[in-house]
């Protein structure tokens, strides 16, 4: 039953009229056939054919209610005053067209409507019984099939603007997918970049390195050339954790090998290191009250100071950098300086960045430091070194999630 009231549902509304215009009418033409009193009006074809020609103003109900109850009623008065034929239980096909009416007509035309035929079923029953009851009964009948079809167009009315929101909540669904994996793509290529850039800037520094080593100490050029396959095997290692997510294929993300958490606060000497296996004099100090940080926090510090030291190697020309973790009540400030070359022309005047983001002032790997401090309600400055040597920079990364938060 439910099946073919989908179908009937989804059909189209001509042949759905058509249908119901033909359920109507077996419905008038039941009085016409069951044995009747002899002293009832007599069963003729021309009060069947008029009782039919009211009927078939349904076919076009939904195109013109109004025209189309018109004519039901124009028959209605001719079967009346012309004819004594059986008469119905109930007005079959008037009560529809008023269903009708109010289901699809505005309020002008419902009011006008409603005062016409209010007029016609007070000539008609006092043309018929003239009795309070018929009137009652014709009234209440009349309103209830009004009632009907207002209660359907509220209910249509919902279940569009359900379906609407529905439409608007998947659109929206959607966008904000779309915009997730964009920001995780962006997320990958940001730490791709550290990782590759800070591996390839020290293995090319110690491969420089290792020809001079040769001729002058080879247990130096040894030492390097375990350096860069350490700074390889360590960068292959992240590769691997952070592309394992983009594996498509669930089984095969639950056969592989667990992956590694990402390297924090704790991996930082080792980070150190092998900076140092470059030849620089590095430092590390950490003040305050030194404490366990979430862990994408924690991360984020790795990722600035190695996007830092890269820089150093690569750019500076430096032979000593320090790196301090200041912790404080509410925040993390991370400084690294070294005493290189110092900043070029266009980030002399120094230059930040926060949460509502700041000039794109210097490289990538600045532009992606003060993105990362961005997402934890902090900021990140860098400029000269102290005393005008040398180049800083400072990253100050919120450790409260009210902070954060708000």
């Amino acid at each position: 039953m439910r099946a073919w009231g989908e179908r009937i549902r989804r059909a189209d509304p001509r042949w759905r009229d058509l249908g119901l215009t033909l359920l109507v009418q077996v419905a008038t033409t039941i009085p016409f056939v069951v044995p009747r009193d002899p002293l009832d009006s007599p069963a003729t074809w021309p009060a069947y054919a008029l009782t039919t020609l009211g009927n078939v103003p349904l076919v076009w109900r939904r195109r013109a209610p109004v025209a189309a109850i018109f004519g039901m009623v124009a028959a209605g008065t001719l079967y009346t005053l012309a004819l004594d034929g059986p008469g119905q239980p109930l007005p079959y096909a008037p009560l529809i067209g008023v269903y009708t009416m109010a289901l699809l007509c505005p309020a002008r035309v419902r009011i006008t409507m409603g005062v016409t035929l209010t007029a016609l079923i007070l000539a008609s029953v006092a043309l018929n019984t003239g009795t309070a009851r018929e009137l009652l009964f014709a009234l209440f009948v009349f309103a209830a099939a009004y009632a009907l079809g207002r209660l359907q167009y509220t209910r249509q009315a919902y279940t569009e603007a359900v379906e609407a929101r529905a439409a608007e909540l998947e659109r929206a669904n959607r966008i904000e997918a779309e915009q997730a994996a964009a920001r995780e793509r962006a997320r990958i290529a940001r730490e791709m970049h550290d990782v590759l850039s800070h591996a390839v800037s020290i293995m090319i520094v110690q491969a420089e390195a290792g020809p001079v080593a040769m001729r002058r100490a080879p247990e130096r050029a040894e030492a390097a050339f375990d350096a860069i396959a350490e700074t390889g095997r360590d960068a292959m290692a992240q590769l691997r954790t952070m592309l394992g997510v983009l594996r498509a294929d669930p089984a095969a993300r639950s056969q592989a090998a667990p992956r590694s958490p990402q390297p924090g606060i704790e991996e930082l000497p080792g980070l150190l290191e092998r900076v140092r296996g470059s030849g620089l004099r590095v430092s590390y100090e950490r003040t305050g009250a030194v404490r366990a940080l979430p862990a994408a926090l924690e991360a984020t510090v790795h990722r600035v100071v190695q996007e830092a030291l890269t820089n150093v190697v690569k750019h500076a020309g430096a032979s000593a950098v320090s790196v301090r973790l200041e912790y404080g009540a509410r925040a993390l400030t991370v400084t690294v300086t070294d005493d290189g070359r110092g900043p070029g022309p266009a980030a002399a005047g120094g230059g930040a960045g926060g949460g509502a983001g700041g000039g794109a002032v210097g490289g990538h790997g600045l532009i992606g430091i003060r993105e990362r401090a961005a997402a934890h309600g902090g900021t990140a400055h860098y400029g000269r070194g102290p005393g005008g040597l040398g180049f800083s920079l400072r990253v100050v990364l919120v450790t409260s999630p009210l902070e954060v938060g708000s």
